[in-house]
């Protein structure tokens, strides 16, 4: 019952299932992944993927922010220049 409370109770203080967590969390590790991978490109060659990595973390913000909200589908977020 222990194991249970732990793998349930922060999904459960934001609102969400356990897998629902999980996917609303592995969609913004991927999106984050590919905004530092826009970044590291960007840094190399600054004229590629100009404003891909803080547009895209502009939309992860505002998810964050609206995590909740009915009519938003927080983990619709764009690949911006990607």
């Amino acid at each position: 019952m222990r194991l249970q409370r732990l793998m349930t109770e922060h999904p459960n203080s934001v609102g969400e299932s356990y897998f629902g967590h999980m996917l609303f969390a592995l969609n913004m590790s991927r999106i984050m992944l590919l905004a530092g991978g826009a970044a590291f490109v960007h840094a190399l060659l600054p004229f590629l993927f100009e404003t891909t990595a803080s547009g895209m973390m502009a939309q992860l913000n505002d998810a964050m922010q609206h995590r909740g909200d009915e009519e938003t589908d927080r983990t619709d977020v764009q690949m911006g220049s990607l």
